[in-house]
């Protein structure tokens, strides 16, 4: 959420947002979060072919004619909770009724779905907005930041393991490690539960899903560790690292990121960012003794709407 009161301003318009809106979108983005890696393709599909099941309403704020802030308000398809993607509005555009307009737009969305909560996430700065409109600060989120110049040096494969692209492995099979992992990663959503429908599209049909990069460990045959890569040119976003229960305390979720880096370095990627609850404390380790550093932090929100 944006940091800031409502004030006196231009007039804004909410809409509906358009294919055509993506790169201001995306250029949105980046001017709010620029650690924050989505591309203009994977952003146009989101718009062109929401997510099955989700309900989703995906709205823009135009100021003469601008594209000043946006925001996404859907179901989460396995919880039936509310989810609201981080609402951005334009540094120079706050303190305008902006971010006040987008919210009620949002909220009015999920209160007309009948959902009985809703999740949204704000920069420390904008808690106090999100606290105005009845959010309460939940946990926090660390995002981090890997510069790949030098390259990361390619890992050391123990015997018995082997290293593929993402593109060798079946989808079914991928989709099956990435439920058997999900379950136990801390946040107030279950990560596990997601239909093979969503998981297709949420993640094997991403426009930015970068498969020949994304690394997949197999021990003796079996998928056992996996970690998948988004990119946007020469930024990559290191999506989701998980390994089978039955395969952990193996080191293999680092093995398979630092193949994934390795062979992102190689590929042309120069910055690399990823995510982590902060109680995620094996990730957070492996990212630090990867050379991740923070960049940011967010704070999940919670209102109850019923």
């Amino acid at each position: 959420m944006p940091a800031g009161t409502a004030g006196s301003g231009p007039p804004v318009l909410v809409r509906e947002v358009r294919p055509a809106d993506a790169p201001a979108v995306v250029a949105l983005r980046a001017a709010v979060h620029p650690y924050l890696v989505r591309g203009v393709e994977a952003t146009r599909r989101t718009i062109v072919d929401p997510p099955p099941g989700a309900d989703r309403a995906a709205l823009v704020a135009e100021v003469a004619g601008e594209v000043v802030g946006w925001v996404s308000a859907y179901r989460n398809p396995s919880s039936g909770s509310g989810e609201m993607s981080v609402l951005d509005v334009h540094p120079q555009r706050r303190r305008q009724g902006v971010g006040g307009a987008l919210l009620d737009r949002a909220l009015a969305h999920l209160a007309g779905l009948g959902v009985p909560r809703v999740r949204a996430w704000s920069v420390p700065e904008a808690l106090p907005f999100a606290e105005r409109h009845g959010f309460a600060p939940s946990r926090t989120v660390r995002f981090s930041g890997l510069e790949l110049r030098p390259a990361p040096p390619a890992p050391v494969v123990p015997a018995g393991v082997a290293l593929l692209s993402v593109a060798e492995v079946e989808p079914y099979r991928l989709y099956q490690a990435d439920q058997a992992t999900a379950g136990d990663v801390p946040g107030e959503e279950p990560g596990d539960g997601v239909t093979y429908e969503f998981w297709r599209y949420d993640v094997w049909t991403d426009p930015g899903l970068d498969r020949a990069t994304s690394t997949a460990v197999t021990v003796d045959g079996e998928l056992a560790a996996f970690s998948l890569v988004q990119r946007d040119g020469d930024r990559m976003w290191s999506d989701y690292t998980g390994t089978v229960p039955r395969y952990r305390g193996r080191g293999l979720a680092r093995l398979a990121k630092q193949a994934a880096l390795h062979r992102a370095a190689a590929s042309g990627i120069r910055t690399a960012y990823t995510s982590n609850d902060e109680a995620n404390a094996p990730m957070l380790a492996v990212n630090t003794r990867l050379g991740y550093r923070p960049v940011a932090t967010h704070w999940s929100v919670l209102r109850d709407l019923t």
